[in-house]
């Protein structure tokens, strides 16, 4: 009796077929697509790339030196796994120029993952351990429902759960614990209150 043919795996021309009003990646040779944010789940990526992008990209009230981009194509582990992160940041030693293709070989030194219901799961189980072995040292997962952030560290072959962090408050959070980080900009409306006037 002849058994079944093992299921092809998905290729990068696969993934560029894909309609850009969705998100693509390849995991474990599946071919995973997703659509585009809810607005809960933009506002959080804005308001927490807008706050880490002045003091640790270009360096205004804070030490600079890092490179932050939202929802990267990056290719992982030999090119085999294509995922896109929420947010990505390199530090500037390790990636002082972008390079020229719509992809990036060089893994994050951090990534950030805004949790959905529908994206959670593959967030936990596929992808941390694919950036995991990728060697990206900081992972965060932002939950904008529950109002919490999960700081993670890269610890030997898997994660170790750092602090979690709930509501809007100000917080120090690694590996930008070097300023107070605000997550009502995360959290919020990410605008000030009707009755306060705009910094």
């Amino acid at each position: 009796m002849a058994g079944s043919l093992p299921k092809q795996r998905a290729t990068y021309a696969d993934l560029l077929k894909v309609p850009d009003r969705f998100v693509a990646e390849i995991i474990h040779g599946k071919l995973y697509t997703t659509p585009r944010p809810a607005p809960r789940h933009a506002q959080a990526e804005m308001g927490l790339a807008a706050t880490l992008f002045g003091p640790f990209q270009i360096g205004r009230d804070g030490p600079g030196g890092w490179r932050i981009l939202m929802e990267p194509e990056l290719h992982l582990i030999g090119g085999d796994e294509v995922l896109v992160p929420d947010l990505a940041g390199w530090r500037l030693e390790r990636l002082p120029v972008l390079p020229e293709t719509a992809f990036f070989e060089t893994a994050p030194d951090w990534i950030c993952e805004v949790l959905s219901p529908s994206t959670a799961a593959v967030d936990r189980s596929e992808k941390l351990p694919i950036y995991a072995e990728a060697g990206v040292g900081f992972a965060w997962l932002i939950d904008p429902l529950l109002e919490t952030l999960e700081v993670l560290r890269h610890d030997g072959p898997s994660w170790k759960l750092v602090t979690t962090f709930r509501g809007q408050g100000q917080v120090r959070a690694e590996p930008f614990a070097a300023i107070e980080l605000d997550l009502s900009l995360v959290f919020g409306s990410g605008v000030p209150d009707a009755g306060e006037p705009a910094p």
